[in-house]
């Protein structure tokens, strides 16, 4: 139960942007709130720093020094906090405080879109090998990819480490392939290029899940907002629904 000294749950939905205060009360009257994993009451005051809230089953960020950042990585910087060998890292892209981390990787070389936070609970989810929501690549590769490279992509690629998973592959120029995969092996996208003959010269990730910004210039970043929060954990929640039915990923996310 939480303490009476905390902050009216709906007063903290509303300042979240979740809707009006009558919106958030006519959510918690409906039973669609969970504070702690059980309903949530008219009035129930919370502590945003330890109760874990949800609606419609999806968490909610309530902590107040949680940040969601959505950085376009440029090439030649490592996706890492800190660098032995002094190259530029993702974290000197956006602010020093609070201190984030990103949500998987990009390879050094690789350019396009990736999350930095500080919550860990979203990152465990969007890693853990039960998970698996999509990534969108745009990859340059050499040559021109025939119907059986396509063919290949999409169905399975022999790997040094298996086979990979059926892949969502479109060739949207002669030489550039939009890939869509929901694994996430290390470099998995060039080396599913490089096994049908055809190695990248440029890879991009367009898209994470839900979160896509054409907007975003390289070396930039921005706050996710709290709609968009929610629609990335709704994405995880749908790929952990079809794990739980034996059609989700296995490994874990890059």
């Amino acid at each position: 139960m939480s303490s009476p000294e905390g902050e009216r749950l709906q007063k903290v939905l509303a300042r979240l942007g979740v809707g009006s205060r009558r919106h958030c009360e006519d959510l918690i009257a409906d039973g669609r709130v969970l504070v702690n994993g059980a309903p949530a009451r008219l009035g129930q005051r919370i502590h945003d720093t330890t109760d874990r809230v949800e609606i419609d089953g999806v968490p909610v960020p309530v902590r107040p020094d949680l940040v969601h950042y959505l950085l376009n990585k440029p090439a030649g910087v490592v996706t890492t906090a800190a660098d032995p060998q002094g190259r530029p890292t993702v974290v000197q892209l956006v602010p020093d405080e609070p201190r984030v981390f990103p949500v998987g990787r990009l390879d050094f070389e690789t350019e396009g879109l990736l999350v930095l936070t500080n919550d860990g609970e979203l990152t465990h989810r969007l890693t853990h090998p039960s998970f698996g929501v999509e990534k969108e690549y745009l990859a340059h590769v050499e040559g021109r990819p025939g119907r059986g490279a396509l063919r290949a992509l999409r169905q399975g690629v022999e790997l040094d480490d298996g086979v990979t998973a059926p892949a969502t592959v479109a060739a949207i120029e002669p030489d550039v392939l939009r890939i869509v995969i929901h694994e996430g092996r290390n470099r998995q996208v060039r080396r599913m290029c490089e096994a049908v003959g055809h190695p990248v010269r440029r890879l991009v990730r367009s898209r994470i899940g839900p979160l896509h910004d054409r907007t975003l210039a390289p070396g930039e970043w921005r706050r996710l907002s709290l709609d968009e929060v929610r629609q990335l954990e709704e994405a995880i929640a749908a790929t952990s629904s079809n794990s739980r039915n034996g059609a989700g990923p296995s490994r874990p996310q890059r």
